[in-house]
């Protein structure tokens, strides 16, 4: 499994809309061949940034399964409009479970 890591920059004022609107765009996301889990922080030192963590089978699952799909146009349509700047995307692959004392 890998983990995307996508730090997202939201215009200013539009931060609740977006949060909003990512329930459907999670929903999007769910239906994507490879896709584990989703989740999304938002940043308390600038409030502007989220931070999106989706569990995806392999890599390819993201990029080419869901990239190239025309899941990830619906998801972009529901998002994309929130987005100040293009988000910055890395891939982490898991090195053991999740640690939860």
């Amino acid at each position: 499994m890998v983990v995307e890591h996508a730090e997202l920059s939201v215009e200013k004022g539009r931060e609740a809309e977006f949060e909003e609107v990512f329930g459907k765009a999670r929903a999007v996301l769910a239906e994507a061949d490879g896709f584990r889990w989703a989740e999304l922080l938002h940043c308390v030192e600038r409030p502007r940034t989220f931070l999106l963590l989706v569990g995806w089978e392999s890599v390819e699952a993201h990029t080419v399964g869901f990239r190239e799909s025309e899941r990830f146009a619906r998801w972009r349509a529901l998002v994309g409009p929130f987005f100040a700047a293009p988000p910055a995307v890395e891939h982490y692959r898991e090195l053991a479970p999740r640690f939860t004392g």
